[in-house]
């Protein structure tokens, strides 16, 4: 063995590598092991506060968020223009000349003017709001709402008998006046072209 061990007896020395080697190896080895651990520790606190979110877009593709596309939401029926619509104006007030100037205003607006005069007994001094707007049921969806833009919070009835196409328009106590001009205007042009309803609709 060149010398460096002697052999005494009939025992033979057990030949060890230096214990500093394997002391090393090991140190690498828990240091490789506690790195692991710690990241895998991390990484699951990741995904707890996450919610996994990523993972799961990552993983099957099928997470799409919805897409709101708007659709467009036609009228029932085509609203009449103004000019189209015949209005009678009638006064259920104790005011005089109301239904006068009233139907003078409308006439401006573009619509059709017919009877002008005191309302009815049904209506006259039993109206406590703006107005009653008054038609056959063809004008629920039609005239109508084209004549309400004129007067908002104006309350609408339709006759089941009435054949004529012409509306009312039943001035009452809690009337003022007419809706200014350029906002009777938007609220038209918005009755004309409504905003399209959004539809929900998933893409990727």
């Amino acid at each position: 063995m060149g010398g460096k061990y002697r052999i005494k007896g009939n025992k033979y020395p057990r030949m060890r590598r230096p214990r500093r080697r394997g002391r090393l190896v090991v140190l690498a080895v828990a240091s490789a092991a506690v790195l692991g651990v710690g990241g895998w520790g991390t990484w699951q606190l990741v995904d707890v506060f996450t919610g996994g979110t990523e993972a799961s877009a990552a993983g099957n593709g099928t997470d799409c968020a919805p897409e709101t596309k708007a659709s467009p939401s036609p009228s029932a029926r085509p609203l009449p223009e103004p000019r189209a619509i015949t209005v009678n104006v009638l006064n259920a007030t104790t005011r005089s000349g109301l239904a006068k100037k009233t139907a003078d205003e409308l006439k401006k607006r573009g619509f059709k003017i017919g009877d002008v005069g005191n309302a009815t007994k049904q209506y006259d001094k039993k109206v406590k709001g703006p107005g009653v707007l008054l038609g056959p049921a063809s004008a629920l969806d039609t005239s109508l709402p084209v004549l309400g833009t004129q007067l908002p919070g104006a309350e609408r009835r339709t006759e089941a008998a009435r054949k004529d196409a012409a509306v009312d328009l039943v001035i009452g106590d809690g009337f003022k006046e007419l809706a200014k001009k350029p906002d009777a205007d938007r609220a038209l042009t918005k009755l004309a072209r409504p905003e399209p309803a959004p539809s929900s609709k998933k893409g990727c």
